[in-house]
Formats: structure tokens, C-alpha cells, sequence
């Protein structure tokens, strides 16, 4: 099954929002339609449709409620996202699975890398040891998936210091840069996922 690539480069999270939208509504009329969207994000938090508000500690950018999952989080330059757009119905997927393969998309890609990843049973995304790297936030409607992850390229993770990161109090966040010592290309990493992406999901 064939997904089109769509390379944002770097686009504000609103605008992003507004084309995950138009590009579902394609998916619904034609699932022949599907994409994956590739992006970094200007720096914005954002909280899930049952996040905890007071996990924001310190509003040091844009805050933006969205339908995903999960709670709060931070996007932004050096972080590589990415939104699936396809349809699980048609591709006879739950959502449980569906999950497991983003998860696996996100370990395969870092292991490439050198690092050994887990997902721990009681928490969310994925991870080096006891730090986060990755988050997850999904959203289904109709059939359709939005929304997607978050891996910690070479993330400026200050940000994090002013949110209680998915609401997981104490959680260490990481990422390549700071587990690896060295800067990792953008294009780079956008690739491996990319062909990753492929071999998971297009079977």
C-alpha cells in the first residue's frame, strides 16, 4: 500500500494541524490517500484532550489543546514528528497494534543509531534506560488516524524542564544528541524513518 511522503520541513504547529485535517478528509473519501507527514515544529506545548493543565509549570511558549491522547508535551526545532494519515480500517488494524507498530517504527529507527530502546509496561513512548526519548499521542476518527510521535533528535530540552512531561512526575527526558554526544542530520534520521515506515506499515 502506497504513502505519501510529505516533508514540511518546519511549520508552526496550527498550520500543521489544518493540513493533517484536510488530508484525512482526503483518506476518507479515497484511502488510496493516505500520507505521512514529516515536520519541526516552531516551539509550542501542547496538551492532550484529557491532559492536566497544571502540568503546564511555566508557559515559556504557545500552549495548543489538541484531540490526541495523552498529556502535555513539547515540540520544536531538533525534534523530528511525525503523523501517520492512513486508514486502519481498511488496513484491518487495531488500534492496540497499531500502537505496537509505531512503537516499533520509532525503536527500529533509533536502534540504527546504536541505542537500545524499551517500552516500559506501565508508561508511554519509548525509551533509553530510565530517560524518554520518544512520545506518543494518536488520534482515530472514523477509521482515520492523526496526530503520530515525537523523537528528541537534537532537541533543545530546556523546554521540558517547565512541563511535567505525559504527566509522569520525575521523568527524565533525553535525546540522540545527548545519549550519542554528537549532532545527528535532521535528513538523516527523516530517512531511516521513512524506510522503517515502509517495511512496518506498507506490507
Amino acid at each position: 500500500m502506497f504513502t505519501q511522503i510529505r516533508d514540511l520541513k518546519r511549520k508552526n504547529y496550527k498550520d500543521t494541524l489544518k493540513i493533517q485535517e484536510r488530508l484525512r478528509k482526503q483518506v476518507l473519501i479515497n484511502s488510496n490517500k493516505e500520507s505521512l507527514i514529516l515536520v519541526e515544529h516552531d516551539h509550542v506545548y501542547t496538551l492532550g484532550k484529557n491532559a492536566n493543565s497544571s502540568n503546564i509549570l511555566n508557559e515559556v511558549c504557545q500552549v495548543i489543546k489538541t484531540e490526541r491522547g495523552g498529556d502535555v508535551t513539547y515540540h520544536g526545532p531538533g525534534q523530528l514528528v511525525a503523523y501517520p494519515i492512513i486508514d486502519l480500517k481498511k488496513r484491518q488494524i487495531g488500534v492496540k497494534t497499531y500502537v505496537n507498530k509505531i512503537e516499533r517504527l520509532i525503536s527500529k529507527t533509533l536502534e540504527e543509531y546504536g541505542l537500545s530502546t524499551h517500552v516500559p509496561k506501565q508508561e508511554t513512548g519509548v525509551w533509553v534506560n530510565d530517560r524518554k526519548i520518544a512520545s506518543i499521542g494518536i488520534h482515530i476518527s472514523k477509521g482515520v488516524t492523526t496526530h503520530g510521535l515525537a523523537i528528541n533528535v537534537n532537541t533543545n530540552l530546556s523546554y521540558f524542564d517547565n512541563i511535567i512531561s505525559c504527566g509522569i512526575d520525575g521523568v527524565k527526558m533525553t535525546s540522540v544528541y545527548k545519549e550519542l554526544g554528537k549532532k545527528i542530520p535532521m535528513n538523516d534520521i527523516k530517512t531511516q524513518l521513512v524506510n522503517n515506515f515502509k517495511q512496518i506499515f506498507n506490507k
